[in-house]
Parts: C-alpha cells; structure tokens; sequence
C-alpha cells in the first residue's frame, strides 16, 4: 500500500517524505490560497475553486473565507451546505458532509491522529479516522469535531463543543466532551412553526403597504 492508501483506510502511515501527499498538501494550500482571496463578488470563481478543490461539492453551497484543508480531496459536501469564516478540515480520510448541513465560524473537522505513546509518536508515524455529519445538522461556532465521529441527521452541536464520539440524530448535544442534552420534540418544531409563521406574515403586511 502506498502512504495515501495506508492513510485514507486509517491505518498508520508515514507523511514526511512521502512525495504523493506531499503534493497532495501542496495543491491543497495553493487552492485555499486561491479561494481566500476571492472577493465577495467572486461566486462563480468560489465554486469553481471549492470543485476543483473538494472531492465532491452540492448545488448551493457556500463556504466563507477563509478555509483551510490539509488535502481537501477527502472532503465531500452536500447540498446547500453553509460553512462561515474559519472552516479547518483535517481531511487525511474522508469527511463526509450532508445536505443543509450549517456550521459557525471556527469549527475543526479534525480527521487527524497521532499515536499516544511519544516514541511511536515522534518516529513520524500518524493515522487519521473518519468523519461523517449527516443531513440537516448544525454545528455551533468553535466546535471541535475529532476523528472517528459519527453525528446524526437533524442533530444541533452547540457552539465550544467539543465532540470525541458519535451524537445520534435529533438531538441538541453540547459540552467538552460533548453529551447530548435532549431530544429535538415536536414542541421544538411548533414553536419555530409559529415564529416562521409570524415572520411571512409581517413580511407580506409590510409588502402590502
């Protein structure tokens, strides 16, 4: 197996000196460096640079200057996912990112490891575990998410997480380490009916003079 294979089936590989991931990492700074000096009037070049630099990328997606990935190629986002400013990805395996997936401004997807034990650690070796974030979540600002998480459709992180296991669907979860704090009910979604439901009708009086 060569060093990326190794790394993206999360085994313990070997980057320093490893010429393919090198210019993996390389291409990735080159692309974000690129992205973040888009200017705000710029949509068409954003998306042309998230496709080149995502493994694969949704309709309607946006991520906000400035973006950081160590490779970007692991990264795979649905639809209508909306990242705000600060997005880090570790991506040394794949990040998988639902559709109408939020998430605040400086989240980490943090993919990468490193052995416990410092001699094996300092001999260079690391790994990486994967990612996955299901349809419909939101994850609050300052969110740490680290390798090996599962989190579940609908589910809301709240912001200064930090998330070390898997959160099912339908949850809000928050904390270090983050725990679930209660199921999302049905009250959940009258309320926000309601408050929706108040906003469309103010803005339809207001249009109608």
């Amino acid at each position: 197996m060569s060093e990326r294979e190794r790394m993206e089936a999360g085994a313990l590989y070997r980057f320093a000196g490893d010429a393919e991931l090198m210019a993996m990492g390389a291409r990735s700074r080159r692309l974000t460096r690129q992205y973040n000096a888009t200017r705000e009037d710029e949509g068409d070049r954003r998306r042309a640079l998230l496709e080149e630099l995502f493994g694969s990328v949704g309709e309607g997606a946006h991520v906000e200057p400035p973006l950081h990935c160590d490779y970007g190629c692991n990264v795979h986002a649905g639809a209508r996912f909306f990242a705000n400013f600060g997005l880090i990805v570790l991506d040394e395996c794949r990040v998988a990112i639902g559709d109408n997936v939020m998430i605040g401004p400086r989240v980490s997807l943090c993919c990468a490891g490193h052995p416990i034990d410092a001699a094996v650690r300092t001999s260079g070796l690391e790994y990486g575990k994967p990612i996955t974030i299901g349809n419909n979540v939101w994850i609050g600002a300052h969110t740490v998410v680290n390798p090996g998480v599962t989190i579940g459709d609908n589910t809301v992180i709240g912001s200064g997480s930090v998330v070390t296991k898997d959160v099912p669907a339908n949850v809000v979860a928050a904390g270090n380490p983050c725990r679930v704090l209660r199921p999302i009910t049905a009250e959940d979604a009258a309320r926000w009916e309601v408050e929706r439901d108040a906003y469309f009708r103010a803005v339809a009086a207001e249009a109608e003079g």
